[in-house]
């Protein structure tokens, strides 16, 4: 699956950030823009998978 990503250059640092505007929350950096687009690649595949819903003992009832 492919998503949009904007990447953008810091004039100051010369460092990258990137985000996926259809994620919330999912950003990344990285100082080249390769760098930045490897971490949002990685940020995106942790930003999907799934975690495991714990229950607590206290939450299932039974008539």
């Amino acid at each position: 699956m492919k998503w949009r990503v904007v990447l953008e250059a810091d004039a100051e640092t010369g460092d990258w950030s990137v985000w996926c505007p259809e994620l919330p929350g999912c950003v990344s950096a990285g100082e080249t823009e390769e760098e930045a687009l490897e971490n949002i690649r990685e940020a995106i595949a942790l930003y999907l998978e799934p975690e495991p819903i714990k229950l607590l003992n206290s939450t299932i009832t039974t008539p």
